[in-house]
Formats: C-alpha cells, structure tokens, sequence
C-alpha cells in the first residue's frame, strides 16, 4: 500500500480544480470546505494552510480562472497570424465557450457570485482587465493592419466589445436569447456589426469572422451556421 503523500504544490492544485469541478457541476450551493476535502482526500485545515480561508480559495479560483482564460486566448490569436480580425472573432468565440462551460467560475470572475463571502476588490478587476489584454492588442492590430480607421480609440473599443461579449454571455446563461437566432449567431451578427462600425469592409469583415468563428477543436465547423 503506498504511503505517498501529495507535496503541497500538488494539494493545492488538486484543491482548486475541485472547487471549479464542483462549481461546474454541481452549483456554487454545493462548495464548501468540508466537500472539498473530502474530494482531495485531506482535513479540512488543507484549505486554510493553503489558502487562509474560503473566501481566499475562491479569490485564487478566479485569479486561476483568468489565468486559464488568458492562456486560451493566447493559443487563439497564435491561430490568425495574418487576420487581426479574424482573431478578435476568434477571441471573442472562445470567450463565450469559457462562459458556457463553467458558469459559476466565470461568475465569480466577474462578480457575478458572492460565493462563500467573496467579493472582488480593485486588485482582482485590475488582474481581470489584464486577462482581456489578447482582445485588445488583437484590436490594436486591426488598427494597423488597415482593416479599421486610423483614429480609433482602442482602449474604448475593447470595453465596448467586453461590454457586448459579458452580456450576451450573462443573456444565454439565463436563457434570454430566444426565438429565431441562436447566441453563436447573435454573435456572428454582433462581430460583423462591430468590425463594420470600427472601419472594416463588409466583405472583408464576413470572411474573417467567418474564419474566426471556426472552432479549433472542429476543423471545417462553424460557429452559427446561418448567415446575415
């Protein structure tokens, strides 16, 4: 029988990965020290050695959270090299699939949630709007490629753009976006829209968000399938 004990860089992996398990699965009702413990295999002090308390395992959860996400962002600008817009597309594609596959953590992401006492303080957004840096130097690229105008103000349309991206997210988690379209073409028309607005030809724009909207992981797929 192994005695091998979990070094505790090891523990406190396993510990957040839990928390975002249970979170995803099962809804922030159901996380507490006690069931997180009891998935890890350690008593409960695990948690307040590691982390000081529930409230700071949450605050490492999201600052992982964002971590993660900026790390798929990084890997989807690596994939348009040529096309800054199609990257903005893509950027945006895989901020909506971040949010519908764990909900809760990117509620307490961005403030959504006050799990176990947490609320974000200014260190945490300001840690938050780094994790957006891919979308914005993604935007500044489109500037100086040409496919938008000259003296667009960046720094605002990024924030216009995560304003756009963090509501149709909130929208399609409450179940809001009804009807005819779907949130991926509701996006589609979004992104079209926005590339237009910032100086994009339309032409030029359908193509790369078209481009951006295919999904890694189904080459040949599409995100939204209808067209405008």
């Amino acid at each position: 029988m192994s005695t091998h004990r979990p070094e505790p860089d090891d523990l406190r992996r396993r510990l957040l990965d839990a928390a975002a398990r249970i979170l995803t699965e099962q809804g922030p009702a159901a996380l507490s020290a006690r069931r997180l413990v009891k998935e890890v295999g350690a008593s409960t002090m695990a948690v307040y050695t590691h982390f000081g308390s529930m409230p700071g395992l949450v605050r490492e959860l999201m600052r992982d959270g964002f971590a993660r996400f900026h790390a798929l962002g990084t890997a989807e600008s690596a994939r348009h090299p040529a096309d800054p817009v199609a990257e903005v597309a893509g950027l945006s594609r895989a901020y909506q699939e971040f949010a519908r596959a764990e909900p809760d953590v990117y509620a307490v992401m961005f403030g959504g949630s006050a799990l176990a006492g947490f609320t974000l303080s200014d260190d945490d957004r300001r840690i938050g709007a780094y994790g957006l840096r891919s979308l914005r130097d993604a935007l500044r690229r489109c500037t100086a490629a040409g496919r938008f105008r000259p003296d667009t103000d960046t720094d605002l349309l990024v924030r216009q753009l995560f304003s756009q991206l963090h509501g149709l997210a909130q929208l399609t988690r409450a179940g809001y976006i009804m009807g005819d379209y779907t949130p991926d073409q509701v996006l589609r028309g979004m992104l079209l829209d926005f590339a237009s607005a910032a100086g994009d030809e339309q032409a030029a724009a359908r193509a790369s968000v078209a481009t951006g909207l295919r999904s890694a992981s189904r080459p040949g797929s599409e995100s939204g399938s209808a067209d405008r």
